[in-house]
């Protein structure tokens, strides 16, 4: 698999840099071809997209912009996701040998708006989305977030990886598939980095939340349709805020109580994650004593 990390870093330097007229063009060039990767959510207003998930405004200039992304380039954010995918992908085919997977990942690391409540509070400041060969981070920087988009983006290629293997299709997948696809990037991240490489929303909840969020979504793993899961995944306030009802469950939800799950498996099993990434959901479901999903 060739990892190709774009430049982002020199494009949105130029971009903010430009007069702000030009900017809207400049943003759908950079990011045309990444939202032409992913066919189940067509996109024809790059801009709006882009702003609605909380990337950094290119209507409006902000002082702000320019040193973060300096930040970002000190830091090495860019070299960090490189490195980081280059090793986890070595570990991925290491444990399992012929694993099918993208000829190519593209990534895009993009900067946010630190005004943006999703993105800055709900998320610590940086998230994740992946498609089939496409790695996608957004991040506002902070002193705490910055040495951790390697390992968000880890997460993401475990999806990658699974969804070469198993077949993902939003109108008819299951909450149960997209619980466990998230329990097991979370493991796969803590297989390589240990605890401390678990994004926040991961170890979320704890104790009598824990165990309530885990009987509610429990209850519902054999919900069809990617549509549905917001407030089972990322919590209730997500949900509305997608004008999707809430199912009574806090903030990132979906994560922890899947990687309960996975843990479960992985106990019972004795396979590493690495070996886990492409089984069956009712297997792993399965042995983590859920054998009444499908």
């Amino acid at each position: 698999m060739e990892i190709i990390v774009h430049d982002t870093a020199t494009a949105m330097a130029g971009l903010l840099a430009a007069p702000l007229a030009e900017r809207p063009a400049a943003l759908t060039g950079m990011l045309r071809p990444m939202w032409d990767a992913v066919p189940w959510m067509p996109v024809d207003d790059v801009v709006g997209m882009h702003h609605k998930g909380s990337g950094f405004r290119v209507d409006r200039d902000d002082e702000r912009y320019l040193p973060a992304l300096r930040r970002m380039r000190e830091a090495g954010v860019w070299e960090q996701v490189r490195d980081a995918l280059t090793g986890a992908w070595k570990h991925q085919r290491e444990a399992v040998p012929g694993v099918r997977h993208p000829e190519t990942l593209q990534v895009y690391v993009v900067l946010g708006d630190p005004d943006a409540e999703h993105l800055v509070r709900r998320n610590h400041g940086y998230l994740g989305m992946s498609g089939k060969g496409l790695v996608y981070l957004l991040v506002w920087p902070t002193e705490d977030n910055v040495g951790r988009l390697g390992h968000c983006a880890v997460h993401e290629l475990n999806h990658n990886i699974r969804y070469s293997n198993v077949v993902w299709d939003p109108p008819t997948v299951t909450l149960g598939e997209q619980i466990v696809s998230e329990g097991l990037a979370d493991a796969f991240v803590r297989e390589l980095y240990g605890p401390e490489g678990l994004g926040p929303w991961s170890t979320s909840l704890d104790g009598p939340a824990l165990d309530a969020a885990y009987a509610t979504i429990t209850e519902a793993v054999n919900l069809t349709g990617m549509h549905n899961f917001a407030a089972y995944v990322h919590g209730d306030a997500t949900a509305e805020s997608m004008g999707q009802p809430p199912v009574g469950l806090p903030d990132h939800a979906g994560y922890p109580v899947g990687l309960r799950i996975v843990d479960a498996h992985l106990a019972a099993s004795g396979l590493t994650a690495a070996e886990s990434t492409t089984l069956p959901r009712q297997k792993i479901l399965a042995n983590a004593g859920l054998s009444a999903a499908r």
